[in-house]
C-alpha cells in the first residue's frame, strides 16, 4: 500500500477544522492560485498545453466562484451579499470570456478583485482573532 501525501492529509485536515470563515479565505486563496497558474499557461510555447493550463485552471476557478456565490445569504446578507453576488457573477463572465478568447486581461482583472476581496476578508477575520490554521494560506501557495 503506497501511503498517502502528507500535504493531502494536512489540507484535508485544515478544511475539516477550519470556521466558516477560513473557508471563505482558502477558496480566495485557491481561486487566485489557480489564475495565476492560468497566467503561466500564457508562457507555454506548446499550443495545446498552453490551452488545457488555460482552460483547465480557470474552469477550477470558476468553481469556485459559483461555491462562493452559492453559499451566500441571501435573506440576511442584505446589500453586501447582493453586490458579492453581482461581483461573483461579472468574474465568472470575465473568465469565461478569457477562456473562449484566451486573453489574459481578463483574467489579471479578476485576480485584481480577488486579491482585495481576500485581504478584506483576512482583515475581517484578523479583527475577529481568528487566522489561517497554521498560515495555510503561505503553505498552499508553495504547493
Amino acid at each position: 500500500m503506497v501511503p498517502s501525501n502528507p500535504w493531502n492529509s494536512y489540507r484535508k485536515v485544515a478544511t475539516q477544522t477550519a470556521s466558516p470563515g477560513q473557508l471563505v479565505l482558502m477558496l480566495y486563496e485557491g481561486a487566485i492560485r489557480f489564475l495565476e497558474r492560468a497566467l503561466g499557461g500564457f508562457e507555454i510555447e506548446d499550443p495545446a498545453q498552453a490551452n488545457e493550463t488555460i482552460s483547465n485552471n480557470l474552469l477550477r476557478t470558476q468553481e469556485i466562484i459559483f461555491e462562493l456565490n452559492v453559499s451566500l445569504n441571501m435573506q440576511d446578507g442584505g446589500t453586501l451579499a447582493v453586490t458579492l453576488r453581482s461581483l461573483y457573477h461579472y468574474m465568472d463572465r470575465r473568465l469565461m470570456e478569457s477562456n473562449v478568447k484566451k486573453e489574459s486581461a481578463g483574467i489579471r482583472e479578476v485576480v485584481s478583485r480577488l486579491c482585495v476581496l481576500r485581504d478584506a476578508w483576512s482583515q475581517m477575520l484578523q479583527g475577529q482573532g481568528v487566522t489561517a490554521p497554521g498560515n495555510l494560506s503561505a503553505r498552499m501557495a508553495a504547493a
